[in-house]
Parts: structure tokens; sequence; C-alpha cells
């Protein structure tokens, strides 16, 4: 059995499924599950040329289009690793990390240990920029199993995205991890939809997964992101669904350190989308704002206070021509917190 399923979701991405297949046929203790999400050009062909190459540990799995979120449900429905990774199709592993994964995991095998997931560091790889790592020493110990009581809190620009998350496979299964199809912007479900669940966890300080931003059409490019906020919206609704609640966290049901992380992601994605709003501008935008925070406030006023108080919260919903300046910069802040530019 394979010590980690590593899922590549690919949709028309034969100029750049290379580069992330590239190298990982040669590392041993992984299965790469290349998923064609009904591409139309030669994304297929080229999974398969690379399954060829390397046929003991690359395989292909072709499916009618549904989406990142479905391609990621049928990743794991195929996956026979361990431990879960995915890699986005125009993203890619630093191979030398990778090794340094599987060792990890192979070790956690070999001595009986189980964890519920193994965090990473990830980079930016922003084009025309230099890259910049995202790096989780601070808040993480490292070269042991924590629980949440060893953590510490995350700065304001530490997000725990998909590329920072290695789940173990059992535990996906378990909570019934079924992302919505046909739907972007699903890598925050994937986040914390499992992470309620997180108990052992390990932290290896390693450059794994290398985030590549700046591709023309990429679904985190602004003008992308306006057009597709309805998708937005719907992602944030779920994300939100999935915190613990505070009568929970009151009575010690969950670990407190735990209920902080989430609602620190889920303030910094929330922010983006209030903001994307905003800058869309019309009054159908400032109407679905309007309705997105009347929601959280009638279903969980205290969450609604905590998020609103909050420097992104708050700047990213202000009227008039200066809230709308204000605005602006918030929106560019949010982007960089949660790392989209």
């Amino acid at each position: 059995m394979p010590l980690l399923s590593v899922i590549v979701p690919a949709y028309n991405a034969a100029a750049y499924l290379g580069r992330a297949l590239d190298g990982l046929g040669a590392v041993r203790g992984i299965e790469v599950i290349v998923v064609d999400d009904g591409s139309t050009d030669g994304t297929r062909e080229v999974a398969e040329a690379w399954a060829a190459r390397s046929p003991e540990s690359i395989r292909v799995v072709s499916q009618e289009n549904r989406g990142h979120g479905g391609a990621i449900n049928t990743g794991l429905a195929s996956a026979r690793g361990d431990y879960f990774k995915v890699l986005d199709a125009d993203d890619w592993l630093d191979i030398r990390s990778l090794r340094l994964l599987v060792a990890h995991l192979d070790v956690l095998r070999e001595t009986g240990t189980e964890v519920d997931a193994v965090f990473t560091d990830f980079v930016h790889e922003r084009v025309g920029k230099s890259p910049k790592a995202a790096r989780f020493d601070s808040v993480f110990p490292e070269g042991r199993v924590f629980e949440w009581s060893d953590t510490e809190r995350f700065g304001r620009r530490q997000v725990l995205m998909m590329h920072a998350i290695v789940y173990r496979t059992q535990l996906l299964r378990e909570v019934g991890l079924a992302l919505p199809e046909h739907t972007f912007y699903v890598d925050n479900l994937f986040v914390l939809q499992p992470f309620a669940r997180l108990r052992r966890m390990s932290y290896l300080p390693v450059p794994l997964y290398r985030y590549f931003i700046g591709r023309e059409g990429q679904s985190v490019a602004p003008e992308v992101m306006v057009r597709r906020v309805d998708q937005q919206l719907r992602v944030n609704r779920l994300a939100l669904a999935t915190l613990p609640s505070h009568a929970d966290l009151a009575a010690g049901g969950v670990p407190r350190q735990l209920h902080r992380a989430m609602l620190h992601h889920l303030e910094g994605v929330c922010a983006v989308t209030s903001a994307t709003l905003a800058r869309g501008g019309t009054a159908a935008h400032l109407q679905q704002r309007d309705l997105f925070w009347h929601e959280v406030r009638a279903e969980n006023p205290w969450l609604y206070t905590r998020m609103r108080r909050s420097l992104l919260g708050a700047t990213s919903n202000l009227p008039g021509q200066a809230g709308r300046r204000a605005t602006n910069l918030a929106y560019h802040v949010a982007r960089r917190v949660v790392g989209f530019s």
C-alpha cells in the first residue's frame, strides 16, 4: 500500500500538466492519480504519456466534467495511500521535500504512529516576483506528534491553505468529505470540513508545495473572482457551517486553539468575498454582500460580531466614496493575507 496518494485534478491543463508530474514517478512510496475532468484539449494524452513512463506509480482516471471538487472526490474514492495530498495541475511539488515527507510518513507507519494530518510549508510562485515562502514554524512544534494545546496563534498572513495540508486518507472518508461539484474555491472546504476532527498532528518544515499565481484566467485572478462571486458565496456559507458552535467551545468540547485556527481561516476568506462584492460595485453585488452578512448575523450573532469587528471585516464593508477606497485597500490586503496575490 502506498504511503501517500497525490491527486492531480486536471481540466484543460495540457500546457502545464507536465510540470506538475515531472519527477513524481521517481519517488518511491507514492501513487499519483491524475483525474482528467472532461478536458477538451490534450490533457488526457499528456497524462497517459506520463503514466506510460511510470506505470507503477502514475495512473489516469477520466470522467465527465464535474469541476475541481468533483475531481478531488473521484481521487479520494480511488486513493490507496495512507495519506492524501491534492496537487493542482498548474502547481508543482518540490521533489526533495516530497522525498522527506515520504520518509516522515514511513517512520509513522513503521512505528505504528497515526496522525490526522501532516502540515508542511509552501511557496508562492508569483509571475514577475521572487518566490515567497509561507512558513508555520512559529505555530507548530517540529519533530514530534502534537495536539492543539501545543500550538501557537497564527499570524495574520499565516493561513493553512490546502497547499500546506496532508490529510490521513481514512479521516477524509470518516468525515464523509464530498466537495460540491461544478464549483470553484472548494479548496477552503477541503481544509475546513475535516479540520474539526484533527487531534493528533505533525509538522515538517519543508517547502513542499509550489503555488503558482499569475496564470491568465486563473480562478484567483481579480476579474475572475468578481465574475464567479456567486460560487465564493456558496463556499463561504458551507465553510461557515463547519465552525464548531461557540457553546461547544464554552463547554470545553472543542479545543480552543482549534476553534481559533478555524476562525482565523474563515475571517480571511469571508473578508475576500465581502471585498470582492464591494469591488464589483453594482447594486446587485452590494445587495449580495448585505444579504450574506445578514445571514451570518441571523445564524450566529457571536460570529457576526467577531468577524465584523476584525480589521478586514470592518474595512471591507464601509459605505460611501471614502469607504470604497478603504474597501479597495482591504481587498488587496485580504488577497495577500490568504495568498491570492
